[in-house]
């Protein structure tokens, strides 16, 4: 009689949300899904329409389907949903510091510093340009060393990618070869991998038993602690010299603002926070945009029409010795849409970042109880058939006008929408057309001999969603003049 009991206290549970599969004691919904979550096909508004409630375990999650529906929630009811969800596992790591992961006065008060602070530090301007354009010049240079032959993309993307954070938070960056570095970019993927891992909804379900036993989540800890460390001894370091130098990264303005805030016993400014802050900044501005890039490039291989056009237009708009500048994408129609395409077909979020129901409301008709879960599916808005003529195809003329001028579209929003926009969506956006057009003017793009075809499906069971490994060849296009720029080896 129990687990019946339980099973029709969840059918009268679920009568007062919005409709959605049937859920079953312990498993919920999840075996509507297969027990995994796959881009593009994780909820369905086809059978269920665009709101509608799945169960993990006997918490209902609502979930917001299609680009108008999203758009509504996010920017209409921004104020109840703007607050972060807190599992188990988010509060024995997170502990509702940083940005990503907290909520309320702490998130207002460190996303404001840290927009403000980023601009000061160049963000949106030439000087952090600057940075992005010699990382170019570094990955040029590294695939140059290659001469050609097969090699994967992997570390030398995040490792352009990381740096440039890296730059900007701590005032220096890592050659390739640095230890710790090799350790951290460790870490973070195997934090990225943690999340939709079995042994992470073990935690989030059985967190007094689990945290006693040993398993995948134990190295998550010890990975995040290895991360929290490393900034720890950023901060000392710091702390010493800062005594004889003027604020020049954002742990030195970091610094000050907890100097200025000393005397208020509510100040969310200290030390703790400013180590979250870091681990936020890195793990949302390296693995999202380095797994973008090697999308980019494994496209521009899978269709080498595509990456000629590119090339091409390269061509058209720069000499051979002239260096790529931001501003040149306004001449690079086809370019732009190409990349744009690639951040709507690829979108590297499974769906989104979950929100939390701050107050009982009403959304798109269903009343939503306080402290409910929102998943607004930004990936259901990539993929809106609705906003997108063949959105499961990649096409940059979604792009692209009849004329072949480049056009943005409302329904682009990897970077999110409301108040959760992401804080380093225009760096993302200068990162990848550098990266992208300043290899594809140096290199051609090439299948290693023998291999016939890539992967172009996701990697499963990861939270940024990447391509399987893939070995690739990086033939050079204009040996003389990049030989007389010093980036080619003689």
């Amino acid at each position: 009689m129990g687990g019946q009991d339980k099973f029709w206290k969840l059918q009268r549970a679920s009568g007062y949300l919005s409709p959605g599969p049937l859920p079953l004691p312990i498993l919920g919904t999840l075996w509507c899904f297969g027990f995994g979550w796959h881009q593009g096909t994780l909820f369905s508004a086809k059978a269920y329409g665009k709101i509608f409630t799945v169960w993990v375990g006997h918490m209902p999650m609502i979930v917001v389907n299609g680009f108008h529906p999203v758009k509504h929630v996010l920017i209409n009811h921004y104020e109840e949903t703007s607050w972060r969800i807190t599992t188990p596992f988010l509060r024995d790591t997170m502990n509702g510091k940083g940005i990503l992961f907290s909520s309320g006065r702490c998130w207002k008060e460190q996303r404001l510093f840290v927009m403000s602070t980023l601009r000061l530090l160049g963000l949106g301007r030439k000087s952090i340009e600057h940075c992005v354009k010699e990382e170019a010049s570094h990955m040029v240079a590294f695939f140059a060393s290659k001469r050609g032959k097969p090699m994967d993309p992997f570390f030398s993307t995040f490792h352009a990618v990381a740096n440039v954070i890296s730059s900007m938070v701590f005032g220096h960056n890592f050659c390739t070869e640095d230890e710790t570095f090799c350790k951290l970019v460790e870490c973070i993927e195997y934090e990225a991998n943690f999340f939709l891992s079995t042994f992470h909804l073990l935690y989030e379900t059985f967190p007094w038993l689990m945290c006693h036993l040993p398993g995948p989540h134990q190295k998550a800890f010890s990975c995040l602690e290895f991360i929290h460390s490393f900034v720890r001894n950023e901060i000392r370091w710091h702390k010493e010299k800062k005594k004889t130098e003027d604020p020049r990264d954002f742990i030195d303005f970091y610094l000050d603002e907890i100097s200025i805030n000393k005397g208020d016993p509510e100040s969310t400014f200290d030390e703790v926070n400013l180590v979250h802050v870091v681990y936020d900044l890195f793990m949302a501005g390296t693995d999202t945009v380095a797994s973008t890039l090697r999308w980019a490039l494994l496209f521009m291989v899978v269709h080498p029409d595509v990456q000629e056009k590119v090339q091409m237009e390269i061509d058209a708009v720069l000499t051979p010795f002239q260096c790529i500048c931001y501003e040149d994408r306004k001449q690079m129609s086809y370019t732009n849409a190409v990349i744009h395409e690639i951040q709507r077909f690829k979108y590297v979020l499974v769906a989104g970042n979950y929100r939390l129901c701050s107050k009982d409301t009403t959304m798109l008709g269903f009343p939503i109880k306080k402290n409910t879960v929102i998943i607004p599916d930004i990936a259901s808005a990539l993929y809106d058939p609705e906003q997108w003529e063949t959105p499961h195809q990649f096409n940059p003329n979604h792009f692209l006008d009849k004329d072949g001028h480049f056009f943005s579209r409302d329904a682009f929003i990897p970077f999110s929408m409301g108040q959760r926009l992401c804080l380093g969506a225009s760096l993302a956006k200068m990162e990848l057309f550098l990266f992208l057009t300043n290899l594809l003017q140096a290199f051609t793009l090439q299948l290693p001999e023998g291999v016939k075809e890539l992967n172009t499906t996701p990697a499963k069971g990861r939270f940024v969603v990447q391509p399987y490994p893939y070995t690739i060849c990086a033939v050079p296009r204009k040996v003389t003049a990049w030989r007389e720029g010093g980036l080619l080896p003689k």
